[in-house]
């Protein structure tokens, strides 16, 4: 009975070692995966592809950014003088038109009634005028010998001058009935029908020169001394991805508004039919600062808490501490740590370290 027993634990002691080996095979080829997988992943590649620029001395603007709406420098509100139907219109809104072009007219029956009558009351008033004259003593072709009270006292009489006035009035009013475009451009705000009255406060349409526009914004007081007139303005309309105009500064109103703003006109260059009185621009003020050691923004990364550009040098990265100047929207002035000559990285520069090894894809002088 007792050697059972003790066949029993020895092979229950063998079982458990041969789980506790199985179990440890188990776990180190777990562990050997785990630890492939992860050297696998932190292993870098022999070298990284960059693109690099050739340092060198270019003309640098410092730009003042602002925002602000495009404006015609000719706009009209056209309005019809007397309250007639509308007879005619003879445009539509977005239509171009020509200085002189006909716009809409009104119903002329009324108006043209009233001219001629007011030129048979005229006519009326010049025999009257001469009865007058001639119950003075004075002949009609001796009228400009009249001496002047008693002409004065002739046309009072005869209400010669009244009907001058209501014939001036009548022709006016004639004349009125039919809008011209002022200038060349754009109908736009055409809201009426024809037989309709036309709005009594509200302008009829509104004409849109388009070929001459200006950006209309506004700049602190603090950054008034960094904006002259004749500076450069880069104008970019919200709506319109990547379309850039030019311009230059034209107006500075001498005036400070209560939010202490400054407003500034600049005249469009090359103003475009993709460009509208209103639109929301983006504005940036330019002036030259000369020649300066430019590099892209793309370029410079910080390494604890300080500014560094990477250099090519025989197929390595090169770590350089820089101190940079001014700056605009794409780039910086290089005041110390570069000179002119160093191939700079400015694409696949985030990950690199001091003396990493690198594949130039693409050298270029400029941007």
């Amino acid at each position: 009975m007792m050697m059972n027993e003790l066949t029993n634990t020895t092979l229950l002691l063998w079982i458990g070692v041969a789980l506790y080996a199985i179990t440890l095979i188990a776990c180190t080829t777990a562990e050997k995966g785990q630890t492939e997988e992860h050297v696998q992943t932190v292993l870098p590649s022999d070298s990284s592809y960059v693109k690099a620029i050739v340092l060198q001395r270019a003309d640098f603007s410092h730009e003042l950014i602002s925002n602000g709406t495009i404006a015609a420098a000719e706009k009209a509100d056209l309005h019809f003088e007397t309250p007639e139907v509308v007879e005619e219109i003879y445009v539509r809104n977005g239509q171009r038109v020509l200085k002189g072009q006909k716009i809409a007219a009104l119903v002329q029956f009324k108006l043209q009634n009233a001219m001629r009558q007011a030129h048979d009351n005229l006519e009326k008033s010049k025999l009257e005028l001469q009865d007058v004259l001639i119950s003075q003593g004075y002949a009609v072709k001796d009228s400009l010998n009249v001496p002047a009270d008693i002409m004065k006292i002739a046309k009072i009489k005869s209400n010669y001058e009244n009907s001058v006035i209501q014939y001036e009035l009548a022709r006016y009013n004639l004349s009125q009935s039919v809008l011209y475009a002022p200038f060349d451009g754009v109908v736009a705000n055409l809201f009426s029908k024809k037989y309709n009255m036309p709005p009594s406060s509200d302008p009829f349409c509104t004409v849109i020169g388009s070929h001459i526009l200006e950006a209309d914004f506004k700049v602190l007081e603090s950054e008034l001394s960094l904006v002259n007139q004749g500076d450069q303005v880069q104008l970019s309309p919200f709506a319109l991805s990547n379309y850039n105009i030019a311009g230059k500064v034209d107006e500075i109103n001498p005036v400070v508004d209560e939010n202490g703003m400054i407003r500034i006109k600049a005249r469009i260059h090359g103003a475009t039919d993709s460009l509208y009185d209103g639109m929301n621009i983006k504005v940036r003020i330019q002036r030259s600062m000369g020649k300066q050691l430019v590099i892209p923004k793309s370029a410079l990364v910080l390494r604890n808490n300080r500014k560094v550009i990477f250099t090519v040098k025989n197929g390595k990265a090169f770590w350089n501490y820089v101190q940079t100047g001014i700056e605009n929207s794409t780039g910086y002035v290089i005041t110390e740590g570069l000179q002119s000559g160093d191939s700079v990285i400015y694409d696949g520069n985030l990950n690199l370290a001091h003396e990493t090894p690198i594949r130039v894809a693409q050298t270029t002088d400029r941007l």
